[in-house]
Order: structure tokens, then sequence, then C-alpha cells
């Protein structure tokens, strides 16, 4: 693991959705405080490899250490990129872009934050769904799934997140999810955890959702006691488009996303502010949410 001293800030932003002019927008504003600032990507930058490159290009550029976590956009085979390869073949070129630009990945040994708030080990996740957050009364992903589809609000991974080579998007979840953890569980007993990933690792953060069918797409009962286990600090994730803080067990989830402008314009505050991790920010609730914004997610995610 590598280790870093000094001051600065560790901070994180997910969803930056920069196909979207407006965003890339606030991407060129985004800067660190200082010199020694780190900053997580927690997924979602964009569907296609050329805007990964360009945003990725400019955070290593301006940050001391970036830290990119992949999103479910991230890993579609969209029709409008040149890049075709699907599933892990898609990831690993992702990884070996990032690895072209001195970004860590989920792949990489994980670095040790030593600024305020610090020592922690700072890692990155790739860790999928297996549509173990089913709805009320479902008891199958059968079950899930058309339910899903009666509402009308069906998660268009269905048809762009290919697993290849394993059969299902829960295949490769599940490995995902035994290889992360066997590397966290290496972690010296005594060294806290900032876990970064596009999904949160406890189904509560979706409680709120619009449309709670949605829930199948945003994690795992896998990982559901992981915040206790791997003496997590703060758990950083993106995906559902309500940036926040909550609080399970003692331990800080933070929902750092940036998300639509149609869902950022209704929000108090500055679009696409950067969210300090560490040192920890004093809370006060929930923040930057207006009274139901951004809480829909439809078929078009």
């Amino acid at each position: 693991m590598e280790s870093t001293a000094g001051p600065g800030q560790l901070l994180a932003i997910s969803d930056l959705h920069i196909s979207y002019p407006e965003n890339r927008a606030l991407v060129e504003q985004m800067r660190p405080s200082s010199g020694d600032d780190w900053l997580i990507v927690a997924g979602d930058i964009a569907e296609t490899v050329a805007d990964i490159r360009w945003a990725l290009t400019v955070f290593a550029g301006r940050f001391r250490k970036v830290l990119w976590a992949p999103g479910n956009h991230e890993l579609w085979t969209h029709p409008r990129d040149s890049v075709k390869l699907r599933g892990v073949a898609r990831y690993e070129h992702l990884v070996e872009l990032c690895r072209e630009l001195g970004v860590v990945t989920p792949e990489d040994p994980y670095p040790v934050w030593q600024g305020p708030g610090g020592p922690v080990a700072v890692a990155p996740l790739f860790l999928l769904y297996d549509y173990s957050f089913l709805p009320a009364g479902c008891a199958t992903k059968a079950e899930g799934l058309a339910y899903a589809e009666s509402t009308g609000i069906v998660c268009s991974d269905e048809y762009l997140l290919h697993p290849d080579p394993y059969p299902t998007r829960e295949d490769w979840c599940r490995a995902r999810v035994a290889e992360t953890e066997r590397r966290l569980a290496a972690l010296p007993e005594d060294l806290p955890t900032v876990l970064a990933g596009h999904y949160p690792l406890d189904r509560h953060p979706t409680q709120v959702l619009w449309h709670p069918e949605f829930a199948m797409w945003c994690g795992t009962e896998l990982t559901a006691d992981w915040h206790r286990r791997f003496r997590v600090a703060t758990m950083v994730y993106g995906h559902l488009h309500i940036p926040r803080t909550t609080w399970h067990d003692g331990v800080r989830f933070e929902e750092v996303s940036v998300g639509y402008p149609r869902e950022w314009r209704k929000r108090p505050g500055s679009p696409g502010r950067l969210r300090r991790v560490l040192p920890m920010e004093v809370e006060t609730g929930d923040r930057g949410v207006a009274p139901g914004a951004g809480r829909g997610r439809g078929s078009a995610r």
C-alpha cells in the first residue's frame, strides 16, 4: 500500500454524465483547494471511452491522486461509442486507460490517506449488483423484473451492460464481491477504511426512491455487513442521484452524485460541489437535496 503525508482533503464526486454539455462545464470548473487534495470518482462519468478519458485526464492533471470506481454507464456497450468491447474486456480496457493516466482503479493496491482524518486505506470498489434488493412481495429475480416491467421502470443495463464472459450480471457481481472481500480482509486489522463504489454497500439508501423497484439495480445483500466488518470510516457511493449523508450502524454513508441537469437545477446550492470525505465535515442532516428532487429513477438509467 502506498502512503502520502501532508495536509489536504479527500474529496469525492460521481455521476458526472458529461454527455450533457452543462455537466461537462461543471467538470471544467472542478479544482482542488490545495496541491495535496485527492479525488474519488465513483462512477458514471460517461458512456464513451473518449469522454471517460477526457474527464479523468482533467482530474489527473489537477489533483494529487485520483481514484476511480466504475459505474454502470462506463460499462455500457453504447451504440455511439466507437469502442465495442463488452463486459470484462471493456472493464479491463478502462483499467488500462486509468493506469496510463496514473489513476487508481479497483485492481490496484489501496492507497493510504495520511492527511487530516487519516490514516485510512481508500479502496475503490467494483461490485455490481445481483438483484437481491427485490421489491416488496417479490421472492425471485424473475418476479422482480416482471414487476419492474409492469411499472415501466427497467434499468437500461438490461440492454447495454453485458457480463461477458460471465453468464449473467449477478454471476459477475458474485465474482467481484468474493475477490474484493478477500483483498479487504487482508488489510491490517487496525487500519480504518474509506470504501468507495458506485453502489451503496447496504440497501437503506434506496428506501427514498420514488420507484423502489429500481433498487434491484443498486447493489447486493452480500455486502450488507461490510461497513462493520472492514472498519469503514465513510462509505462513498453514487448511482441514486440523491446527494446526501446518512448514518447506518454509526457509519457514515455519503452519496456524492451530480446527476442530470434536470435534477441538479432543482437543488439549492452550487451544482457539482466536490464532497469532502476527510477531514469529516460537521453534518446537519441531508444536504443539497430539495424536497422530492432527484428521487425518481426510470428506464433511461
